[in-house]
């Protein structure tokens, strides 16, 4: 069983009996629900805490690869904050380490590399482990590694699929057997539950991306897998649906003249970041002017892991500022 970390004061606390909260998603749009909803983060944790506010993920438990830094951090923390019980995964385990640690909220922690051939039933199985239970899978781990198609090698094109289209497939292949059963109790008792897949890809997915035929491949790839699952799982009413990104500031995309490497998981020195002269076009192609904070790269993400969403299927939600050639499936 893998350690669980709970939010300080977190426990079975006084007697005095509260009216049951409503959810956010239960309010009707006279009382002012999408109001709520656009200014969840303006609340207070008190009120949270007092009971006047429930969390769009309460009672919910996530895995989200790749969440130590970038966009997953980001994401673990807001489901954290929605209330969900949330797995922390990365390559480094003293990263996820820290990260687990401060997050507030309920939290374990499961390191290693995913493109190893039983990592994620591995991955998903200390979920259940932690948790009893896995309601939510977020596809999220990935690194660049760029390069001209006559100068990249068969190592370097596969390392792409690996992590960005094999691995979300073995998840989603480990999660089958936990969802699929209790999805066909479920209708046998006349009940619907709704589990969620949300599987990141990229614009250099949808639109290609000079210097990323590798990267662009498996991004466009896991948009296949995507919408094939949502066919073939909608009937256990597991939603599966992608966000395809496009400049957020991350580690990923800062520039490249910093410096910064990292290992892949093959031993490769691999060099982070795009040039600077590219980075300064954002205000030109992005009608926005900036890139996304990997803050507002996670609201999306927990739209589509959230009821608010359990009628949207086999979609890719772009997530671009309104990039140029972002705009389109």
């Amino acid at each position: 069983m893998l350690p669980v970390r709970r939010n300080p004061g977190e426990g079975s606390g006084g007697s005095s009996a509260r009216p049951a909260p409503r959810r956010l998603f239960d309010w009707p749009v006279n009382q002012g629900a999408p109001f709520l909803i656009a200014s969840r983060a303006d609340f207070s944790r008190t009120q949270k805490e007092n009971g006047d506010l429930m969390g769009l993920l309460d009672g919910k438990a996530a895995i989200v690869t790749g969440s130590a830094r970038g966009i997953g951090r980001a994401t673990a923390e807001l489901f954290a904050r929605e209330g969900a019980k949330v797995l922390i995964n990365d390559l480094d385990a003293d990263v996820a380490e820290q990260a687990a640690a401060e997050i507030d909220g309920e939290t374990a922690v499961h390191a290693g590399d995913l493109t190893q051939p039983e990592a994620a039933d591995k991955l998903v199985a200390a979920a259940v482990d932690a948790f009893g239970a896995v309601d939510i899978a977020v596809n999220n781990a990935g690194y660049t590694w760029d390069g001209v198609a006559h100068r990249m090698s068969d190592e370097q094109f596969q390392a792409m699929l690996d992590i960005h289209t094999i691995v979300p497939f073995r998840v989603a292949r480990a999660l089958a057997p936990h969802w699929r059963e209790a999805a066909k109790a479920e209708r046998n008792e006349g009940k619907e539950v709704f589990r969620k897949i949300v599987n990141v890809s990229s614009t250099s997915g949808m639109m290609g991306n000079a210097g990323q035929v590798n990267y662009s491949a498996a991004k466009m790839a896991v948009v296949g897998l995507t919408k094939t699952l949502a066919k073939e799982w909608g009937q256990f009413k597991i939603n599966v649906n992608a966000v395809a990104f496009g400049f957020v500031e991350t580690r990923l995309t800062a520039a490249k003249e910093q410096g910064e490497e990292m290992t892949s998981p093959t031993g490769e020195k691999i060099e982070l970041g795009i040039p600077e002269q590219m980075r300064a076009m954002a205000s030109a192609i992005i009608p926005l002017g900036r890139p996304a904070t990997p803050e507002e790269a996670s609201a999306p993400v927990l739209f589509l892991a959230s009821p608010l969403a359990n009628y949207v299927h086999g979609q890719v939600l772009n997530v671009t500022g309104g990039m140029f050639g972002g705009m389109y499936t």
